[in-house]
């Protein structure tokens, strides 16, 4: 019979969860990248640069996104809540490694800030699980609404030529939609405007830091 596990079991747990998310490599659903079996068409100089910045404020987003989740799953009422929580998780570090493969394609770099977007994002996660799991639920509905817009203006940004980035914010765009419907199915509350308006701030100061450092 497994040991319940301690608040320090927890703690550690947690940690690493974070260092493998900036740092290292997390556990994923180990989905085939999409677009693996394109050929990488030639892009000038300019094009490779702006794919490399706009997979880096993605890649940034999804660091975000893992933290939210795994704040929220740590501190979610319900067990069906908290699972939920855990797989779109998984999904979200199919996003991640994704985007970190394409920017060291490009010969670039994530952004120096991930550590503090993952620590922001944990805390609100967290907070936002505590306060209950329907508001928890309508964070992430929004959440993922926004980040939908934001990849519709990566796509429309990118080079028809980069085909592969492409079809990785392509799925990625399914997978948030999905994210977002099951958790307004799942019971999730609509946010007061003053609360999405403050997340859309956030969502820039981080959008326009990723994309140039």
């Amino acid at each position: 019979m497994p040991r319940e596990l301690s608040g320090l079991d927890h703690i550690i747990i947690e940690c690493d969860k974070a260092i493998k998310t900036v740092m290292g490599t997390p556990e994923t659903t180990e989905r085939v990248m999409p677009g693996i079996e394109l050929a990488e068409n030639e892009l000038t100089a300019a094009e490779q640069r702006e794919s490399s910045r706009l997979m880096r404020i993605n890649h940034a987003g999804e660091v975000s996104a893992q933290a939210l989740y795994q704040g929220q799953a740590l501190t979610a009422d319900l067990p069906e809540v908290r699972l939920a929580m855990e797989h779109a998780a998984l999904e979200e570090n199919d996003h991640l490694v994704w985007c970190q493969q394409r920017i060291h394609h490009f010969g670039s770099h994530t952004s120096v800030f991930n550590p503090l977007w993952y620590a922001g994002s944990f805390a609100i996660g967290a907070a936002a699980g505590k306060i209950g799991d329907k508001w928890s639920l309508g964070f992430v509905a929004e959440t993922e609404k926004q980040v939908v817009k934001h990849l519709d203006e990566h796509l429309s940004m990118l080079s028809e030529q980069d085909i592969k980035s492409r079809s990785i914010l392509e799925q990625m765009k399914r997978d948030e939609l999905h994210h977002g419907t099951t958790a307004i199915e799942a019971g999730g509350a609509e946010l007061p405007q003053p609360v999405k308006v403050v997340m859309g701030l956030m969502s820039k100061v981080m959008t326009k830091s990723s994309y140039w450092i």
